[in-house]
C-alpha cells in the first residue's frame, strides 16, 4: 500500500499562503511530517497561490525534495506547470507520478507530450467530455480506454494509477460502492495496473469525518485499492491501514504489525 501524504496542497488556505510567501521552513516542517508519519511519496499542488504558478511548483518541488528523499505526486491541471514540477524533480529519490490524466481529448494531447519526455507514472482519472459518469461499468469503460492510451504511448501498466473518483456520500448515498465497484472492476480486468483514491473526499460536508475516512479506507483496501492520498499524520488511521494490511493477508507472519506495535506506530482505540 502506498500512502501519499496530501497536506500540501495550496487549496488549503496556510499551504497557499506559505507559497505566496515563500516560507521555507513551514513547507519543510509539513513536508517532514508527512514522512515521519508514514508517507511515502507526497501530494504538491500550488496551483492556487498567486503569483506565476510555474515558478512556484518549480519552488515548492526543490524546497519540499531538499528535506525528504521521497518521490513527488505533482498535482495540478496545469500541462505546464506538472512539466516544470517534473523538471525540477530529483528523480535519484524515485519516480514522480503526475496528477492526473482524464479521458478528455485535450487534456490526453497536452499531457502525452510530457508523460513520454519524463517516463513518469500516471495518474488516470476515469471522467472524459461526458462528465463524471454515475455507475461504475462507465467508469470501467472509461478506465480501459486510458489504460490503452498510456500504455500504447509507453507507459507500464505498474505505472497507471487508475483514480474512480471519490465523491461526497452525502451527496448520494451510492457514491461510496460505485467507488468500489469500479476498483474492482479494473483490478479484475488489469491486475498489474494501480488503483488511487484521495480518501477524504469521501466525508466532505459531513460531522466526524475522520470516522467515515477511516472505515471507507478499510473498505477499499479489501476491495483491491492500492494507493491513497490520505493525511498520514493520522496515527490511527496509519494504525488501521496497517492492521488492514495483516488481515488482507499482505504481511507475512504478522512481521510488520509487529515491528509496528514494538515502535509504538499502532494506536489504541
Amino acid at each position: 500500500m502506498l500512502i501519499i501524504g496530501q497536506k500540501l496542497n495550496s487549496t488549503r488556505k496556510s499551504v497557499k499562503e506559505m507559497i505566496e510567501n515563500r516560507d521555507i521552513e513551514s513547507v519543510q516542517e509539513l513536508a517532514r511530517i508527512q514522512v515521519e508519519g508514514g508517507a511515502r511519496m507526497l501530494d504538491i499542488n500550488s496551483s492556487t497561490a498567486s503569483g506565476d504558478r510555474e515558478e512556484n511548483m518549480k519552488w515548492l518541488v526543490r524546497t519540499v525534495q531538499k528535506v525528504v528523499k521521497v518521490p513527488l505526486c505533482i498535482d495540478s491541471p496545469d500541462a505546464r506547470e506538472i512539466e516544470k514540477g517534473l523538471e525540477a524533480h530529483n528523480w535519484t529519490y524515485g519516480k514522480a507520478l503526475i496528477n492526473s490524466i482524464t479521458g478528455e481529448k485535450e487534456r490526453i494531447d497536452s499531457l502525452l507530450p510530457v508523460i513520454k519526455k519524463y517516463k513518469c507514472a500516471v495518474v488516470a482519472l476515469v471522467m472524459d467530455e461526458r462528465g463524471i459518469p454515475d455507475n461504475a461499468r462507465i467508469r470501467i469503460e472509461i478506465a480501459n480506454k486510458l489504460i490503452d492510451v498510456l500504455t500504447d504511448s509507453g507507459v507500464p501498466l505498474a505505472d497507471v494509477y487508475i483514480d474512480p473518483l471519490t465523491m461526497p456520500i452525502g451527496i448520494s448515498d451510492q457514491n461510496g460502492l460505485t467507488v468500489l465497484n469500479t476498483i474492482r472492476g479494473i483490478k479484475d480486468l488489469h491486475p498489474d495496473v494501480k488503483t488511487i483514491i484521495g480518501l477524504s473526499n469521501i466525508s466532505y460536508g459531513l460531522p466526524q469525518r475522520k470516522v467515515l475516512n477511516q472505515v471507507f479506507m478499510v473498505l477499499a483496501m479489501s476491495y483491491g485499492l492500492d494507493t491513497a492520498i490520505v493525511d498520514p499524520t493520522d496515527q490511527r488511521l496509519m494504525s488501521i491501514i496497517g492492521t488492514s494490511l495483516t488481515l488482507l493477508g499482505k504481511d507475512s507472519y504478522c512481521g510488520e504489525y509487529i515491528k509496528a506495535y514494538r515502535e509504538g506506530r499502532i494506536c489504541g482505540f
